[in-house]
């Protein structure tokens, strides 16, 4: 969608040594990009998505006219259209093949009343052997959402009363009421599925080995039953139903790290280092040596995210999954290691990667290096993190390496102002310590809101830095929570909060680790705009970053010297605030030292805009086998093309001359998407649309395996009734390619029935108006050559 210049292009993929990686070439700073284009062309027909992109006056494009049709359109200097028709399909180019290999609900596990979790996220596949045709395969389950119930919704909902899909899938019904048995069951259905996958059979498909001994559950309630062994009035909450897969088991995990030693053993719960369950599991990162790691994102609805000095947590949340069940929140939010092959490997939450709101990890693994991992913490105003072990690697694929999380330091990240040189926002910066003796020096929320209050006079949320609760510290009364400081209090505030050291808020380093956020934000760590993703380039150990919303809210505010926060004018085409794609360079060869220089290559907003490259809020990312970069987006569900949730679909406002958090532009780019940077041929540098998601979906968990894309369809009609057969219509004010405005009529089903509506050969039941599933699906190459592309 973006026509990069040579220089970005250069910057971006070039690293500190100052040469582009095209495939497998290096190009130095005087050999033109143009030497490089003849070397490959684009080898599939991009999807034609709703908005106007620079692409498609270069490249025919493919326009999907129903489910699995289209028809291709030739190049043209016009690149909008007046009208688009949003089909409810996984919508690849027509090269290509997407089908369907595991849906929620399926039963493909030893016990027969196990089934599928739901809101597949994170793929991560470990083969077994020397090929790839026969594997593990590790898929995320995050969250419940309607309509997976109605129990998920409020009373005064105008989605109450159409149909659910709980037990039309699952065979069975969930309470009237939200009982024990349904939080169980809405835990249940979050954390991990193990299954085994082959495609040695005569279509060469990905399909699960059902019954396969080693295929199991990992969820929000594994290891129940240890509750048996606490003294308190949770003794007895060992189960929640009936059925064989709600009786509680042994299936525990255990804590790694300060925290395991100096927090867990002061635990309410009363069970030390034992901790039942994983849930609100998000991304994640599959390791050299063949365990997953899975990351924690959003338990502070389910469980307390506030902690004392101690780390442990204030109380538990009232009405909440974590009260019901005993869930201590202290011991939730962390990044867990699961072996698929070995079911005898106790799953672990590493504590020495600090707790937050894990979206993902990426690693530098290298023989004789200390261990390496880059995370970010999903928030607004969240960080961006690095962890760097004590001892080092012996051997990249020794299962002994996973001793290696269990010390070190860890650190976030601090960055200098942009110098903003030759159009290209850049800038220096240094990694903080999280440590005991680290000096107290936060950034103020003057300083952070700048560019927005210099713009508008204001700031959203008056600039608010989260500090952590004390008491006698800027006149509160309590230990532990959340201090709300921001421009109205921070001239008395602030004073209290610096020239300190972290030893004076928190009684341990577990404790520390347990309280990341807040500690980071104690020494001078930069609020982000939701890192949420972080993935290192194969060959330049570049880490390219996903930072998806630079809108503040109420966890933070991002550094608006860094982000862009708001749309800051009235100018219709003023840059926008969905997000960007950033990178940082280390300044040390080995990744271990504590300075980098960073880098923005793209920013979200449409292509009209100034600076925009054609996308809204970019999410997972990763490299295929030649270096190339792939993406999905990760809009907000109440805002896909132009629509609010619920059975109303009430049309969402979209001006391009309002200012400040003007977050339903995203309604113009339709569905959610994924798309593709090359970095070699004639396309080099470009954002090319490569496939659309389902009506309401977000598409997440992108993996490699050979030839073939791993994907998660996530919350496929969420928060609408299944579709039955209502379509929505509205004219939609979007920019052309010159940042003038235009409009185009957009229809779109109210609601979702895939993969239901798909053919039964790819996976579903050819049923035009079935429930939505989420869903792991594989898309190839129809005349594969080895390669993906």
């Amino acid at each position: 969608m973006s026509n990069l210049s040579r220089r970005q292009v250069l910057i971006f993929f070039a690293g500190s040594a100052g040469a582009a990686v095209l495939g497998d070439k290096i190009f130095n700073n005087t050999t033109s990009i143009a030497d490089a284009q003849t070397t490959q062309k684009l080898s599939f027909s991009p999807v034609r998505l709703p908005h106007p992109l620079s692409t498609y006056q270069q490249q025919k494009s493919f326009l999907p006219t129903g489910i699995g049709q289209g028809k291709i359109l030739k190049a043209s200097t016009d690149a909008k259209l007046s009208s688009y028709n949003v089909i409810d399909d996984v919508v690849v180019p027509p090269e290509y093949e997407r089908y369907v290999i595991i849906s929620w609900g399926d039963r493909v596990f030893p016990n027969k009343d196990d089934y599928f979790g739901y809101n597949c996220d994170y793929t991560g596949f470990v083969p077994l052997g020397r090929t790839d045709d026969i594997g593990y395969l590790w898929v995320n389950h995050e969250y419940v959402s309607y309509p997976f119930s109605d129990l998920l919704i409020s009373d005064d909902s105008d989605l109450q009363g159409f149909p659910t899909t709980f037990a039309s899938v699952i065979g069975w019904a969930l309470p009237s009421t939200r009982n024990i048995e349904a939080e169980g069951e809405f835990l249940y259905n979050q954390g991990g599925s193990i299954v085994r996958v082959s495609r040695r059979n005569p279509k060469k498909r990905f399909m699960v080995v059902s019954g396969d001994a080693k295929n199991r559950r990992l969820h929000g309630l594994s290891g129940l039953a240890i509750n048996s062994q606490r003294n308190d009035e949770y003794k007895n909450v060992t189960s929640w139903g009936d059925r064989s897969h709600q009786k509680g088991d042994q299936n525990y995990l255990i804590g790694t790290g300060p925290a395991a030693t100096q927090v867990f053993n002061l635990s309410a719960d009363g069970l030390g280092n034992k901790i039942i369950g994983t849930a609100y599991n998000c991304s994640g990162g599959t390791t050299p040596w063949g365990t997953i790691l899975s990351a924690e994102e959003n338990y502070q609805g389910s469980v307390q995210e506030a902690v004392k000095p101690n780390g442990t947590q204030i109380d538990y949340i009232e009405d909440s999954a974590g009260k019901t069940f005993g869930l201590v929140g202290e011991k939730y939010g962390w990044i867990v290691e699961v072996d698929l092959a070995n079911p005898n490997f106790r799953p672990r939450k590493h504590t020495c990667l600090g707790r937050f709101r894990h979206e993902n990890v990426a690693l530098r693994v290298a023989a004789g290096k200390p261990l390496i991992a880059y995370m970010g913490d999903d928030k607004r105003g969240g960080h961006t993190w690095k962890f760097v072990s004590s001892g080092v690697v012996f051997q990249p694929t020794s299962k002994s390496n996973s001793n290696l999380w269990e010390n070190g330091t860890l650190y976030v990240a601090r960055y200098n102002p942009p110098n903003n040189q030759a159009g290209v926002k850049q800038g220096t910066g240094e990694w903080i310590p999280l440590l005991l003796v680290t000096p107290t020096n936060p950034i103020p929320p003057s300083v952070i809101s700048s560019v927005e209050f210099a713009a508008l006079g204001e700031a959203q949320g008056d600039g608010l830095l989260p500090l952590p609760k004390r008491n006698g510290i800027a006149e509160q009364t309590e230990d532990g929570g959340i201090f709300k400081c921001d421009r109205t209090n921070e001239i008395t505030a602030l004073p209290d909060y610096q020239n300190k050291k972290l030893s004076d808020f928190y009684s341990s380093q577990g404790a520390v680790l347990a309280d990341a956020f807040l500690a980071a934000n104690l020494i001078g760590g930069t609020p982000t705009a939701r890192p949420e993703d972080l993935e290192v380039h194969p060959t330049t150990k570049e880490v390219f970053i996903s930072y998806t919303d630079g809108a503040p809210g109420s966890d933070g505010y991002p550094d608006s010297r860094i982000f862009q926060v708001a749309k800051l004018n009235t100018d219709v085409n003023a840059t926008q605030q969905s997000g960007g794609l950033y990178k940082i360079i280390e300044d040390s060869t080995d990744g271990t030292g504590l300075t980098f220089h960073w880098e923005r290559f793209a920013q979200g907003g449409e292509k009209g805009s100034i600076d925009g490259d054609g996308f809204a809020n970019v999410d997972n990312l990763v490299f295929d086998n030649k270096g190339n970069v792939w993406g999905v987006t990760d809009m907000s569900t109440d805002t896909h093309n132009g629509f609010s949730t619920g059975a109303a679909a009430t049309p969402n406002t979209i001006d391009h001359s309002a200012v400040g958090n003007v977050s339903n532009l995203t309604g113009v780019f339709g569905n959610n998407w994924l798309f593709y940077i090359p970095t070699s041929g004639a396309h080099a540098g470009k954002v090319v649309p490569f496939a659309q998601g389902p009506v309401r979906c977000e598409m997440t968990g992108p993996t490699f395996i050979g030839d073939t894309l791993i994907l998660s369809v996530q919350h496929p009609g969420e928060d609408c009734p299944i579709n039955d057969g209502t379509i929505l219509s509205r004219k939609i004010e979007m920019l052309n390619l010159n940042g003038t405005l235009f409009e185009q009529t957009r229809t779109v089903p109210r609601g979702s029935s895939w993969p239901s509506n798909i053919s039964t050969q790819d996976g579903g039941k050819n049923q035009s108006q079935g429930v939505p599933r989420p869903s792991v699906i594989a898309v190839s190459p129809k005349n594969s050559t080895g390669s993906f592309i």
